[in-house]
């Protein structure tokens, strides 16, 4: 006798979507088991934010608030490109000469021949690009170690803008448009503007994400950590500009200093776009493969050579970009432009955001938290008055310690099987 089972049709088991209390206790796990992410950083920040405060209260006003955002610009902006080479598990220790060399052809395009700002601006991210595509092909075709060929270009690089600078001659640098970009200030509504955009394009990518996930019944987190995620943001972002847009002119009747920097946004949206490029591209997929295990990504079939140029194009494009904002910072470029710890603290600020030295990982918001880092730490030690020796020594331990944190979370993944 044959006995038939039916089975009732009916919807599918569904995965019962996380609690908070499930959500917390991931991330604890996590974080026990050596992903500590940002989390260093951010407790850094805070931490040097309150003492800071604590010590000269003047650290917490306005006009001090918006130094540490020019201040920090450049380095933020070539440690968000050195992010690249380093997620390779390469280096380059010629990203602070290079962003020299780039601005003083800017400065020479600019005002020895007379051209257009936009015509300056293509003129350095173009040297950039070929720097880049020059330590790249170097590094990955013709095998000479990353180390050895960026080394051998911060040597050269030094000569180069000398050479570009007249053995020793200041440009000065009188176009509006380049001045602007960490001179000039946003009014305050149009701050307002730019702030709303950035949280409501924030809170629809999230909850696109989150609804995208839910469909396709993947585990994601709960909707109200992704409100928190978002609100987080918005009182952020609501606070930099209420204090932005505060009066910090000694003289207002002269001249108004309201509003947020130039440079602000344009580090914004570097930002969102190379964050884009990692998280959401099959480009910042192969990336993470080769930086993750290169043998393992050319037998999958990423052209590993490709991925590692491009790395370089892309660092050195930044540290371009970095020197045209350091040359509007100083009105000029000089022999010393990405010179002296330029590089120490772009790659100081790429590894004390979280930025992993032996590569496979990081994010681009790693460069950004590492510059703040950087910057309070410059602009504190600043204030309370204290030497340049202290202000190396302090802040090499501080790179130190980040360096001992990414070792040590390394080996915790590796114990407990999360890497």
């Amino acid at each position: 006798m044959t006995t038939t089972v039916v089975q009732q049709e009916g919807p599918a088991a569904v995965t019962p979507a996380p609690t908070v209390g499930d959500h917390v206790r991931s991330y604890v796990a996590r974080v026990r088991g050596g992903d500590l992410g940002s989390l260093p950083a951010v407790i850094g920040l805070v931490v040097l934010c309150l003492v800071f405060a604590i010590v000269r209260p003047v650290f917490f006003s306005a006009a001090n608030f918006a130094n540490l955002f020019t201040q920090g610009a450049a380095v933020t902006v070539i440690a968000m490109g050195l992010i690249f080479v380093l997620l390779l598990g390469e280096i380059d220790l010629s990203a602070g000469f290079a962003s020299g060399v780039c601005a003083a052809i800017l400065a020479n395009v600019v005002t020895v021949l007379g051209y257009p700002w936009y015509v300056a601006v293509l003129a350095a991210l173009a040297t950039g690009v070929v720097i880049g595509l020059t330590l790249g092909f170097l590094v990955a075709k013709v095998g000479i170690p990353s180390f050895v060929v960026t080394l051998a270009g911060f040597l050269a690089f030094q000569g180069v803008v000398l050479l570009l600078m007249k053995e020793g001659t200041n440009i000065s640098i009188s176009d509006g448009v380049i001045v602007g970009i960490e001179n000039d200030r946003i009014p305050p509504a149009i701050g307002w503007l730019l702030a709303a955009v950035a949280v409501l394009g924030y809170a629809a990518a999230q909850l696109l994400r989150h609804r995208n996930r839910v469909t396709r019944g993947l585990i994601t987190d709960p909707v109200v950590v992704v409100l928190a995620r978002i609100a987080g943001l918005a009182v952020l972002i609501g606070l930099a500009v209420l204090v932005l847009n505060q009066e910090r002119s000694i003289n207002p009747l002269i001249t108004s200093n309201k509003g947020m920097p130039v440079v602000v946004p344009i580090i914004g949206v570097l930002l969102v776009f190379w964050t884009f490029v990692l998280n959401r591209t099959a480009y910042g997929r192969h990336l993470y493969a080769v930086g993750g295990n290169q043998e393992a990504a050319r037998r999958a079939g990423i052209n590993v050579d490709r991925i590692k140029i491009s790395a370089f194009v892309i660092c050195s494009a930044m540290a371009a970009i970095g020197g045209i904002i350091a040359a509007s910072k100083d009105r000029s470029v000089d022999p010393n432009t990405g010179g002296s710890n330029v590089l120490l603290y772009a790659v100081g600020a790429a590894v004390i955001g979280g930025t992993s030295l032996f590569g496979g990982k990081g994010r681009m918001i790693n460069a950004v938290l590492g510059g703040a880092v950087v910057a309070v730490i410059i602009n504190g030690m600043g204030l309370l008055d204290l030497s340049s020796g202290l202000k190396y020594i302090f802040t090499g331990l501080v790179l130190l310690l980040a360096a001992g944190v990414d070792a040590l979370s390394r080996r915790r993944s590796a114990a407990t099987g999360t890497r």
